[in-house]
């Protein structure tokens, strides 16, 4: 485990903003709770609550990544509309203490839903 820091910082924040995310004509999250998480020079990452995504839409996969900051990852597929898109979705459901704020919550590949709005 490591901890964020000036090398590697790591700042998780309230959106503030709406948050939702759109697949296949469906809306899969929508929330006005999403935190913005953001790790060194890499985007924004949204992580929305559990409790504010349609679960009915998303299969959960045997894929698994490993980050040092943040934990063990697990993924969803979303399926609806006649779409599939293989592990759009991701979650560190036992998240390391640093970025404990995240548990519950789910992020989105840009790249495999449709949009992703805020505001």
């Amino acid at each position: 485990m490591k901890q964020p820091g000036p090398d590697h910082p790591i700042t998780i924040s309230r959106e503030g903003k709406r948050v939702r995310v759109q697949f296949a004509g469906k809306t899969v999250a929508d929330t006005t709770r999403a935190l913005a998480l953001k790790e060194a020079s890499y985007p924004v990452v949204y992580y929305v609550p559990r409790a504010d995504a349609d679960m009915a839409l998303l299969t959960r996969t045997a894929h698994g990544t490993h980050c040092p900051y943040k934990g063990d990852a697990s993924y969803f597929t979303i399926s609806g509309g006649g779409r599939t898109a293989d592990n759009a979705v991701w979650s560190y459901e036992t998240p390391f203490p640093a970025v404990a704020e995240i548990k519950d919550h789910l992020a989105f590949y840009p790249n495999k839903v449709d949009e992703i709005k805020v505001g």
